[in-house]
This record gives C-alpha cells, sequence and structure tokens, in this order.
C-alpha cells in the first residue's frame, strides 16, 4: 500500500478512533490537541505526534486550524525495502517540535502537495521517507532504548527567554523533540533532578543575581524569574540558599562573609 500525504483541519469537537497504519500529524496553523493511549500533548504551529497504528487517540482542533497528515501503511515504501529501520519510529507514541530546517522541508512539502494530483505516488514516498529519517535522526531512542543525552544549553537558553512564564514539561519536551514522559525520563538519568526542580533552580539562580547585582524591587524580579509574588520568592529563597533575599542583598553592600555559606543549592 501506499502512503498518503494531505492537508485537513480538525474539528473542534473531540473524536476519537483507532487505525492499522502509523500516522504523523503536523500542525500547519493554528494548535489541535491529542491524547494517545493516555499520553496527551498540546500541538501548536510547526509541531506534531506520532501515532503508532492500532493506538486509541482523542483529537481535537482549537479554532482555526490546518494539519498535515501522513498515513503509513506498514508496508509503505517509506517503511520498508532500505527505509525498513525507519518503522522504530512507530515504537511508542511521542509529540516533537520541527527545528528550522524542517520548518524550510515543511514548506517544500506544502508547495508540493499545492501540485494536487500531479504528484506521483513514488514523490511522495521520497517525501514521506524523507520527513521520517529526519525526525528519526532528531528523535534519537526510542523509550524503550539507550537513551541519548539532552542538549542542556538549548534547554538551558529556552529556560532563560521564558523565565518569567509558565514553563510546563510539555514546553521543554517540545524544544528537546521528545513526548513528555520520555523527556523526563531522559532528563532525570542526565541531571539527576526533574524538569520541575530544574527550573526552579534555574530561577533561583537568575533571582539571586539580580538581588545582588541590581536595585529592583524584589517584589519584580519575582515576577521577572517565575514566583508568583514576593512571598513566594523569600521562602523558596530561604529554603534553598539558608539566607532571605533581602539579607542577602544587605549582606552584599555591606560585603559580608555570610554569602560564603550560601554559593551553593542545597
Amino acid at each position: 500500500m501506499q502512503s498518503i500525504i494531505r492537508q485537513a483541519p480538525l474539528e473542534s469537537d473531540t473524536h476519537h478512533h483507532a487505525h492499522d497504519f502509523h500516522q504523523i500529524v503536523i500542525t500547519l496553523c493554528g494548535s489541535a490537541e491529542f491524547e494517545i493511549e493516555g499520553l496527551g500533548g498540546h500541538v501548536n504551529a510547526f509541531s506534531g505526534c506520532i501515532v503508532p497504528a492500532n493506538h486509541e487517540h482523542y483529537y481535537s482542533g482549537n479554532g482555526y486550524n490546518r494539519q498535515l497528515i501522513l498515513d503509513l501503511p506498514a508496508d509503505a515504501p517509506a517503511l520498508t525495502g532500505e527505509h525498513r529501520e525507519l518503522v522504530a519510529l512507530f515504537d511508542a507514541p511521542r509529540f516533537f517540535a520541527l527545528d528550522t530546517s524542517l520548518r524550510h522541508y515543511l514548506a517544500f512539502i506544502e508547495s508540493e502537495l499545492a501540485l494536487g494530483s500531479a504528484v506521483p505516488s513514488g514523490q511522495q514516498e521520497r517525501i514521506a521517507a524523507t520527513l521520517l529519517g529526519a525526525l528519526k535522526a532528531r528523535l534519537g531512542s526510542t523509550p524503550g532504548g539507550a537513551p541519548g543525552r539532552l542538549d542542556l544549553d538549548q534547554l538551558n537558553r529556552y529556560i532563560l527567554r521564558h523565565l518569567a512564564e509558565e514553563l510546563r514539561v510539555a514546553d521543554l519536551a517540545r524544544v528537546a523533540c521528545l513526548s513528555e514522559a520520555h523527556f523526563s525520563e531522559r532528563f532525570r538519568a542526565q541531571t539527576g533532578l526533574s524538569p520541575w526542580q530544574y527550573v526552579k533552580r534555574q530561577r533561583l539562580s537568575a533571582a539571586r543575581q539580580l538581588i545582588a547585582t541590581s536595585r529592583l524591587p524584589l517584589t519584580d524580579i519575582a515576577l521577572q524569574t517565575g514566583f508568583a509574588n514576593q512571598s513566594a520568592l523569600s521562602h523558596a529563597f530561604r529554603r534553598s540558599f539558608g539566607i532571605s533575599p533581602r539579607s542577602l542583598r544587605q549582606a552584599e553592600r555591606q560585603h559580608d562573609p555570610i554569602l560564603a555559606a550560601s554559593n551553593k543549592l542545597n
């Protein structure tokens, strides 16, 4: 059987089904919600999900949306022959985000689809195989395999850019092109911390820097580093550093040696 590449919107009503072919759904514009065998995710533009064959999934679109959908039978040329290793991509459901290179390739796919029936089936198979190969290279091993290393520098840059916002595990997982469950497992294995603990540490580190080097009110620092208010910042700060934000600021101004004891997080 042949692969099918198509574009379609998703209705706002929630639907669910399972099918005997693999599927990749990528949001072109708008957003959608998916839950695949209990693994849920919010899919914005330039992100998507992998739906293995015979996995029941729930889905709905949010307002105006458009999806690129790849239907991939197990015996499709894009998953057999020289491409047979690509079927490993469907060992488990996953969510992912497209990097810049894949966004350019997505634009190419859209231009090819605009030709309509002029696109031969063999070309669709080549397009599908190229996309699958690129995704497999970026997603790395499946959850059951040996985990690769996460790019912590990339994650740190994302966290710092969005420090004042609500940061969810799903956001970080999309940066790493992994499902939430897979990302959390690999993150803890690599850092010894949960993603939530790591983000909190980054928030506190940024707050400590601002407290020591700026004249910003503590309320402003709390909001800029993602704490609900000054009280929440003070409580977390004292627990981690053993000193209150106000005392730290006073000690910095007086060059008090008390700071030597608070250089590390608990």
